[in-house]
C-alpha cells in the first residue's frame, strides 16, 4: 500500500514545482524532491527485486520434481508487483496563502 502511494510521487511533485517556481528556490523543497527521488529509487530496486524472486519461484514449482510438491501442498504460482492506476493519478495541489500555517521560529 504504501509502495502505490509513493509510486509517480516525484514527478508528480515536479509538476507541482512547475506551476510554482519559487518552491525550486526553497532548500526545503530540495531536500524533499532528493529525499522522494532516494525514496522512489529503493521502493523501485525492491520491486524488481521482488518479481525477480516471483519469476523465480513461478518457474521452480514448475521444474521437475519440485512441480510434484508443489502440487501436494497447493503452491500456486504468484502474481508480480504492478502499481494500480490510481496511484500515477496526480493529486490536486494548491500552495495558495490560504490555510498555510506560518513556520515556528526556531
Amino acid at each position: 500500500e504504501a509502495a502505490n502511494q509513493l509510486s509517480g510521487a516525484l514527478g508528480r511533485l515536479l509538476a507541482i514545482a512547475e506551476r510554482y517556481p519559487d518552491l525550486k528556490a526553497n532548500q526545503q523543497f530540495a531536500r524533499l524532491s532528493d529525499e522522494l527521488a532516494g525514496t522512489e529509487n529503493r521502493i523501485a530496486v525492491e520491486r524488481m527485486r521482488y518479481n525477480d524472486a516471483v519469476r523465480e519461484y513461478n518457474a521452480y514449482i514448475k521444474s521437475v520434481p519440485a512441480v510434484v510438491y508443489a502440487r501436494a501442498f497447493g503452491f500456486q504460482p504468484q502474481q508480480y508487483f504492478e502499481a494500480p492506476e490510481e496511484a500515477k493519478k496526480v493529486p490536486k495541489v494548491d500552495f495558495g496563502t490560504q490555510g498555510t500555517r506560518q513556520p515556528s521560529p526556531n
